[in-house]
């Protein structure tokens, strides 16, 4: 945890940084999206380091330094060409930061892209919230990216994603047959995709209106009035 910064008496300053909320882009009902900020590289690193995570995620089970972390943040933050736009996700009733959703090798004249999720804080597995964040980053990229093709691969031994997957939207497409080895079994690699032309969601838009076609909406849900 940063520390407080002192005044002038010595007494304690509150961190301007823990008392600032964060920036939020889009709203669903139970999770949210904002941009990612170096502030969130220490649990990208504590996330890459839990084997468990890294499992369902894909990613290989080795160690991670965290200078790697750094540079992959500083890669990405700094890219020209946009071809990859990443999304911090946050539990809506705490503004907890818990995941990384993202589309990755955006190629606009052929309307493509490939989803990546990562829910890295291990209560918040099994609450739904992949899903949400499935379904609010496949609006974006059809409605507000205007793309018509979004694929994802994952590992048949990761049958909640497959799930959750579904339930946002996706289709499997094909496998490619026991090229993943876990203990003494070996695992397909799942292919799945959605169009833009089949896609549906129960979540409110994300775009609001004809009138600002690309603008994202960025305000909170309206709290419900209690019954009297």
């Amino acid at each position: 945890m940063a520390r407080a910064r002192a005044n002038k008496t010595g007494e304690a300053m509150p961190n301007e940084a823990e008392n600032t909320p964060p920036i939020i882009n889009i709203y669903g009902e139970r999770i949210a999206l904002g941009p990612m900020a170096r502030a969130h590289v220490p649990f990208l690193y504590r996330w890459e380091n839990d084997f468990a995570v890294a499992l369902f995620s894909g990613d290989p089970l080795i160690p991670h330094f965290r200078e790697e972390s750094e540079a992959d943040f500083e890669r990405y933050s700094k890219q020209e060409a946009r071809t990859w736009v990443s999304f911090a996700i946050y539990e809506l009733a705490t503004l907890r930061f818990i995941g990384e959703t993202e589309l990755r090798h955006i190629e606009h004249v052929r309307g493509s892209a490939e989803f990546g999720i990562m829910i890295g804080e291990r209560d918040c597995w099994g609450k739904g919230y992949g899903t949400e964040a499935a379904r609010l980053l496949l609006d974006y990229g059809f409605h507000v990216l205007g793309l018509h093709n979004i694929m994802l691969d994952t590992y048949s031994y990761n049958e909640r994603a497959i799930r959750a997957y579904k339930r946002a939207g996706f289709r499997e497409f094909g496998r490619r047959r026991e090229c993943q080895r876990l203990g003494d079994r070996w695992y397909d690699i799942v292919y799945m995709d959605c169009l833009a032309s089949e896609f549906t969601s129960p979540l409110r838009p994300i775009v609001v209106g004809t009138e600002t076609p690309t603008v994202p909406a960025a305000e909170a849900p309206t709290p419900r009035r209690s019954e009297r």
